[in-house]
């Protein structure tokens, strides 16, 4: 190594970047030869301390002390090599090196003697920090110092600002205000902040800023501190089978938080195992730096090996594996299938058989192996019938499930045309075959049917047959004769016939043969009869084993014949008693018969009687309506049956005469009838209709009179006074015992309380104005059945209606509305007693105070009192 006269600056570090691409130092001045072991040395902590040269190469005039402080890396480097100590130890012992001294820049002048000029010297390049992430400490441990030309002269403190002093995060730096040291109190991490910018002041005692501040940047050394990390733990990827080598598969992507731009954050690939190793070990290949998975040999076969499992190892410092930090993850690749195996038919010949004249019937099943992915369409089966049916009657399906074919009959097949059927099948793929496949000749097979003869039915040639006869053939006509044929031509049965529906019952069949005969006269107007169509199905069996029938329709076109008189609508009609514009009758002409019997018709009155065509007219307004009007100005009201004689168009016409009942009636302004014409139109003259109108208001005065007469015998009763005080009157009120009745011992009811007090004594002493009792008559009063005192009380009744008949026959009753006591209610009552008034007691009394019992007992004070009689 030589060295060249240089005069450094800066104290720093080292840029081994530099010295690896270069053989000068341009930073300290050294040349190196690449060849010298201090270069290699050099490479190789660029290579595994990540670029920077953590060295205190001091650049003095002594460029020899230069080359040996490189001397000291190699002694270093070997040291390292020896024991393979960490590379943070190492990085350790080399920053425990001096601390650097920082100086604050000053401005040096010089005065000229000529024009006083002053020259300003460039300030100082203050170098980079470079602190390692991680570091052991111990802790604070001192990174340089700053200090002051001024320190000699005044008392200086220093102090340090910025995001890490006193800003977020604070308190990573610090300073000794007097030695003006700077510390890191606390292992860094580069992961979360790579560099910090502070500013360092230095003040006098006073506070005065002595010097300018100094702007102090510190880097993070990054350590291969982190691992890579994939961003799955499993990646999924696949490629189709029989890819040719190179075919991409997939790709893992790993992630380091070092830095990326040195070897920390350097991140290779390699695949450490394959599984299986089927057909080698090696089937794919992954590239070192981007992650890319691609195949290395062919042969890749998804029946053979359907998915592959690799193991990936991502490692930093540039994937060596001695420094390097490592990861795995797991890539599974899939095989995917492509159609490199054509299917092929297990056998070359399959058989089956089928019934005739069955439809949807598996006859066979074809069954087939293909070795591509099931349910694919790599995998799913296409059968082809190319030969051997050229009528269609069979087609094949694919189960999709099994892939089968399942040969099945659509076209119904006949043992008496075809006894069996040779068919060749070819089956493919729904997909096509891999470029490069050859089909297999197995894919073909010959299918033999065998057709099984059955007992068919008998067959109408022609069905519906239909037959052409007029209406009204009588009964016993031979109309055709419907047969049946026998398909079963190799087989010998007889056929007999049955009627299966008639309608109207008029048709019969031979049984041996199938005539048909008539039983009834054919009708076209018939209800069962549509558009002159008559329908009839017959049945045809035969002796087979099993018995099989077959049917026919049978149509019987009836042609018509001018059997119908035409008839008249309405039967009914209504028209004014004198000819008006619009007294008209229109009438229509309907025949049950067809053309040409019908229409157009002729419409005429009858010659007899006479007064027919005196009175009346009717003309023709077309072919089936004609206008029937008075012909005379007046026609008294009633009710007229007018005869009109109507033919139809047949040849010969028919003709019919039918009644028409008018209605004649007055009418009003408007032309319509009014009531009473209504009813004289019903038939009744005008002297009944005067009798009707009497009788109605011969009953309605009966009706008033009647209502007249009960309203005032009403108010007549309401008028006449009672004998009994208002208050006692129990028409007006409702007592009240509050006795709801219970159980047996209820029933037994004390009936004395309701007989005919013995005395009355108790009564008379009741105060004034008490009265209840009726007053006794004067005559002998009738005999009342005896009862005992406690009667039965099922008697009750009875007692009850005998007292109510007693009363009512009583001649001694008295003329007048009163209150009929029928007995006694019993001493608690507070009614007063008028039994003092009884005309058998003797002596005179007087009855005026009668006179002041009020207006109604003003009856009693005239009787007895000797009043004047009303």
């Amino acid at each position: 190594m030589t060295a060249s006269q240089c005069s450094c600056r800066v104290l720093g570090y080292t840029s081994l970047m530099q010295i690896s691409r270069s053989s000068t130092c341009q930073m300290c001045c050294i040349e190196l030869d690449p060849a010298t072991m201090e270069a290699i040395v050099a490479r190789r902590i660029h290579c595994h301390l990540q670029g920077i040269c953590l060295t205190s190469i001091h650049c003095r005039e002594d460029v020899p002390r230069c080359g040996a402080d490189i001397s000291r890396f190699t002694v270093l480097y070997f040291f390292f090599l020896s024991f393979q100590i960490g590379f943070e130890e190492m990085l350790s012992r080399v920053w425990e090196s001096q601390p650097r001294v920082i100086k604050f820049s000053r401005r040096h002048q010089r005065a000229s003697s000529a024009n006083s000029l002053r020259r300003q010297k460039r300030d100082w390049v203050i170098p980079p920090i470079n602190v390692p992430e991680n570091s052991r400490g111990p802790f604070p441990h001192m990174l340089v110092r700053i200090r002051s030309d001024q320190d000699k002269d005044v008392g200086i403190r220093y102090s340090i600002t910025g995001a890490g002093a006193d800003q977020p995060p604070s308190g990573i730096y610090n300073i000794d205000p007097i030695s003006g040291n700077m510390f890191v109190t606390q292992p860094l991490d580069r992961e979360e902040r790579a560099s910090f910018h502070l500013r360092a002041h230095a003040v006098d005692m006073n506070g005065n800023q002595v010097e300018n501040p100094i702007d102090l940047y510190i880097y993070v050394i990054d350590m291969n501190d982190n691992r890579p990390e994939f961003q799955n733990q499993v990646y999924n990827g696949s490629v189709p089978e029989g890819s040719k080598p190179g075919s991409s598969v997939m790709q893992v992507t790993a992630t380091d938080s070092d830095d990326s731009t040195t070897a920390n954050g350097m991140v290779r690939y390699r695949i450490l195992s394959q599984t299986p190793h089927s057909p080698i070990p090696n089937m794919f290949t992954i590239n070192s730096e981007t992650g890319d998975i691609v195949t290395v040999a062919a042969g890749l076969d998804r029946e053979k090996v359907s998915q592959y499992t690799i193991i990936v190892q991502a490692t930093d410092m540039e994937g060596n594996l001695n420094f390097g930090l490592s990861n795995t993850a797991t890539a599974l690749i899939s095989i995917t299938d492509i159609n490199d195996n054509p299917p092929e038919l297990t056998v070359r010949t399959f058989a089956g058989e089928v019934p005739e004249n069955k439809v949807n019937v598996v006859v066979t099943n074809l069954t087939v192996v293909d070795r591509d992915q099931p349910h694919s369409p790599n995998w799913n089966a296409v059968y082809r019938i190319v030969s051997g049916d050229p009528s269609g009657h069979f087609t094949i399906r694919t189960n999709p499930i099994t892939n089968e074919g399942m040969l099945t009959v659509v076209k119904p097949v006949d043992f008496e045309m075809n006894r069996a059927f040779m068919l060749t099948v070819v089956v493919s793929n729904q997909a096509h075959l891999a470029s490069g496949i050859q089909s297999s000749l197995q894919s073909t097979a010959g299918v033999t049917i065998s057709v099984q003869d059955v007992n068919e039915p008998p067959v109408f040639p022609v069905s519906p047959k239909m037959i052409r006869f007029e209406e009204g053939v009588p009964a016993g006509t031979t109309l055709t004769v419907f047969a049946a044929q026998d398909p079963d031509h190799f087989i010998h049965q007889i056929v007999r016939y049955s009627k299966l529906s008639d309608p109207a019952n008029w048709l019969k069949i031979n049984r041996t043969n199938g005539q048909i005969t008539t039983m009834a006269l054919l009708d076209r107007e018939s209800m069962y009869v549509k558009n002159n169509m008559y329908e009839a199905t017959f049945l045809a069996y035969d002796n087979g084993s099993p018995q099989a029938s077959g049917t026919g329709t049978l149509q019987i076109y009836l042609i018509d014949v001018n059997d119908n008189a035409p008839v008249l609508i309405p039967k009914e009609a209504q028209i004014c008693e004198r000819a008006r514009p619009n007294s008209r009758i229109n009438i229509t002409a309907s025949d049950a018969d067809a053309e040409p019997n019908v229409g157009p018709f002729v419409f005429e009155l009858p010659s007899f009687p006479a007064s027919i065509r005196r009175n009346w007219t009717i003309s023709r307004l077309s072919g089936d309506y004609a206008q029937l009007r008075l012909r005379i100005p007046y026609l008294e009201a009633g009710v007229y049956e007018i005869p009109v004689i109507v033919s139809d168009s047949g040849n010969p016409p028919l003709s019919n005469r039918s009644l028409i009942r008018i209605k004649v009636c007055p009418c009003d302004n408007n032309g319509d009838c009014s009531a009473t014409g209504a009813v004289a139109a019903a038939g009744l003259g005008t002297g009944a209709i005067i009798a009707i109108l009497i009788c109605i208001i011969i009953l309605l005065s009966m009706v008033l009179l009647f209502v007249v007469w009960m309203k005032r015998r009403e108010k007549e009763r309401q008028a006449k006074p009672l004998l009994i005080d208002p208050e006692d009157d129990v028409r007006d009120n409702i007592l009240k015992y509050d006795e709801e009745g219970g159980g047996e011992e209820d029933q037994d009811y004390d009936l004395s309380q309701l007989q005919q007090p013995e005395s009355l004594e108790h009564i008379i002493n009741k105060p004034t104005g008490v009265r209840r009792v009726d007053e006794r008559p004067v005559i002998a009063e009738s005999q009342y059945p005896v009862r005992p005192s406690v009667p039965h009380p099922g008697d009750i009744g009875d007692f009850i209606n005998d007292g109510l008949r007693a009363a009512d026959n009583d001649p001694t009753a008295p003329p007048y509305d009163s209150l009929l006591v029928f007995d006694y209610e019993g001493s608690g009552s507070t009614a007063g007693s008028v039994s003092s008034l009884n005309s058998t007691s003797s002596g005179d009394q007087d009855y005026d105070y009668l006179n002041d019992w009020g207006p109604r007992f003003k009856k009693l004070a005239d009787l007895y009192g000797g009043g004047d009689d009303d």
